[in-house]
């Protein structure tokens, strides 16, 4: 794996970076249109170039400009194959710090060397993301997977929000005197990523929680050998969620995976009212035993009562046929306002109800097929229809209460892995684990 000496930490030295990254990608576009004056390109040329040109000029600043990345390798409906698939490498393999900048995060934050707290370390990271790597250690012939928190990361998040603002605001075509609230919720969650004593808390907490859930495997954490920058738990063996569903295993076991880890998820929504709100396919391992092992609980989303009861009750026939409660339940959403006028108001209760009929079909049904391709087209369908509506685009785009950028993402996330696994779901399973805690 490749090593780096350096991540630029200053607001300068990350906007030129930026800077110098939409340059080239300026470049490919002019390649790519003197090309085809002359010979018929394909479009999937340039979005490889594009891609490639991003993520490679984004890999080494490492944080929240990484993060948007690996957010982003997550939405196949919305991106070429070339974009997801490249940036689908920010998920657990990018360029690691070198040993001696391992060295330094350890006198720095546990006052010791590696080599002092354990028998064996492991020089080279053996996989780097977005926030840290992790290293594989041994100590009392004992593995320990340690994760090791790039420097200047959480500094570097309010810098690179007011970087990339301007880019959002004019890409989800939203006011941005009213945007405050979900970038402070996004810059927030950031944040709570890279505290890794918040991490250890919520770790140890889900466990405790969710140990009795089957076909599900925690490693222990070891406060100990932890800190607000470095954080230390079993090592688990087994293979990335990625690699899994890629390669040729049984349908029974696929199922035991993938109705693991729906489980897993609606327990902790309607049992704990906080969620992984991160499901990407670097943050799940499986085992030889085909158990499915969650490994990061940097991202934590708590679903307060007033969002939880109207948000879910969206997803029920009752509502959804019941125009005058739709309407309401909108409202106690934030997606109406007060200011709306009667046209806004039935355009966005049209529109909203042809989007939840979609989204909401999994919890409409007592069994769930996420690899049938109608409702996949049916998602891809809807998708280009709301990028060229005009009455969209004249609209402003601030709707909806703040806990749908997370709540959302952690659908859409799940939805895409269960797709991936091809497996079809009982989407009631969960509920009978609801008194085991």
């Amino acid at each position: 794996m490749k090593t780096i000496d350096y991540i630029p930490t200053s607001k300068i030295a990350r906007a030129s970076k930026l800077l110098t990254t939409g340059i080239k990608v300026g470049g490919n576009y002019t390649k790519y249109y003197s090309k085809k004056l002359f010979v018929d390109t394909d479009k999937s040329e340039l979005d490889q170039d594009n891609a490639t040109t991003i993520y490679d000029g984004l890999k080494d600043m490492k944080g929240s400009a990484l993060k948007v990345i690996q957010m982003l390798s997550m939405e196949k409906n919305l991106l070429p194959k070339s974009y997801y698939e490249t940036f689908s490498l920010a998920q657990f393999s990018v360029p690691s710090l070198s040993y001696p900048l391992v060295r330094k995060a350890f006198l720095t934050h546990l006052k010791k060397l590696p080599q002092d707290l354990f028998d064996s370390f492991e020089k080279e990271a053996r996989a780097a993301a977005t926030i840290g790597q992790v290293h594989y250690a041994t100590k009392d012939n004992k593995g320990y997977a340690v994760k090791i928190q790039y420097p200047g990361v959480a500094e570097s998040i309010s810098s690179d929000l007011k970087l990339v603002k301007p880019f959002a605001l004019k890409m989800f075509n939203i006011k941005a005197n009213e945007t405050e609230p979900y970038f402070k919720e996004v810059e927030s969650k950031l944040l709570e990523e890279t505290n890794y004593t918040l991490e250890l808390k919520q770790s140890l907490e889900i466990v405790n929680s969710c140990k009795e859930l089957p076909n599900l495997k925690f490693p222990n954490y070891y406060p100990e050998l932890s800190s607000d920058k470095i954080l230390t738990m079993d090592w688990v063996d087994g293979i990335h969620l990625s690699e899994f569903s890629k390669e040729s295993n049984s349908n029974k076991d696929r199922q035991q995976i993938g109705q693991a880890l729906w489980d897993f998820y609606m327990f902790q929504i309607h049992n704990l009212k906080k969620v992984h709100a991160d499901p990407h396919p670097g943050n799940f391992l499986v085992t030889d035993s085909n158990q499915l092992v969650p490994i990061d609980f940097g991202c934590m989303k708590e679903i307060p009562e007033d969002f939880y009861k109207p948000y879910f009750s969206l997803a029920t026939k009752e509502v959804l046929n019941d125009s005058i409660e739709f309407e309401k339940h909108l409202y106690k959403l934030e997606i109406l306002k007060s200011t709306d006028s009667k046209e806004t108001v039935d355009f966005v209760k049209r529109l909203f109800h042809q989007l939840l009929s979609i989204f909401t079909k999994p919890f409409l049904e007592a069994s769930f097929d996420f690899s049938n391709p109608a409702f996949w087209n049916e998602i891809a369908s809807i998708t280009e229809v709301l990028s060229q509506d005009k009455t969209i685009r004249k609209m402003d785009g601030n709707r909806g209460s703040k806990h749908f950028l997370y709540v959302n993402r952690t659908f859409f996330g799940l939805y895409n892995l269960l797709y991936d696994l091809g497996v079809v779901i009982d989407t009631n399973a969960w509920k009978q684990h609801m008194s085991n805690n």
